[in-house]
């Protein structure tokens, strides 16, 4: 554990809400579909673009909850934000900024290969869901590298993460691997369960199968992000979600 001082852990806060929120406003770029009773509603006192940021509303409340407990809690049990701790003045005894890019790099690669894998195992057992979703989702660039990239991560590791971790090692009053590993678990089946609703909203019955996937398609890449926030730091994990959607974009227009 390093020492800190509350105005560096605001200055940190502070940093990680403002590049949280790039994101957030990188959603502007796309169509998010709502469900039509929720529309009609809202269509009634609101114009499109009104509506657009009002949804912003909802993420950037979550966002400012996770940067707020993830940065009260992450130094109590021992994550690390490698690169904005030295920028902001922590006493460490040195980044490794070559390590920590290396294996952003290489675990995006991996995850971006095993969802494309999986993505196309999928495929030709649910064409007819697989359109219907792909229709009902349809995030831009922006929206992939910036929201995904920064602030899924900074929301679900930085926050989630480290409030799970933080609560296990309470409960258990340990630090050893397994708390760490029930933290990156849990995060990662909480953010694929949150994709349940989009699935509904866009087919009336979904197959078990299609739930399935929607289950390990976005439980891999947290896992393997959340063992690179514990083991590299924070940064690493942004890297390798930005370099995910860049083997999935990739992949996806040489195959189309």
């Amino acid at each position: 554990m390093i020492s800190l001082n509350k105005k560096q852990l605001f200055s940190l806060g502070l940093c990680l809400f403002v590049l949280g929120f790039v994101g957030i406003l990188s959603m502007l770029t796309m169509d998010i579909s709502l469900p039509a009773d929720v529309e009609q509603v809202l269509k009634k006192d609101f114009s499109d673009q009104q509506i657009k940021y009002l949804i912003l509303v909802n993420p950037t409340i979550l966002l400012l909850v996770a940067v707020v407990l993830g940065t009260i809690l992450y130094n109590k049990v021992n994550l690390n934000i490698p690169v904005l701790e030295k920028v902001f003045g922590f006493e460490k005894e040195g980044v490794y900024f070559i390590e920590l890019i290396k294996y952003g790099v290489l675990y995006g690669l991996i995850s971006g290969i095993l969802l494309s894998g999986l993505s196309l195992l999928f495929t030709p057992m649910l064409p007819f869901e697989f359109k219907v979703l792909g229709n009902a989702i349809q995030p831009t660039l922006a929206a992939r590298f910036l929201y995904g990239g920064l602030t899924e991560e900074i929301m679900l590791r930085f926050g989630l993460m480290t409030f799970v971790v933080w609560l296990i090692s309470k409960l258990t009053r340990s630090l050893k691997p397994f708390v760490y590993w029930g933290g990156i678990l849990i995060t990662a089946i909480v953010f694929a369960f949150s994709h349940f609703p989009i699935v509904f909203q866009a087919l009336d019955n979904p197959s078990s199968l299609l739930l399935l996937y929607v289950l390990l398609g976005n439980s891999i890449g947290g896992i393997i992000f959340g063992w690179l926030y514990w083991k590299k730091g924070l940064e690493a994990a942004f890297i390798a979600h930005l370099f995910t959607h860049v083997v999935l974009v990739s992949l996806d227009t040489l195959l189309n």
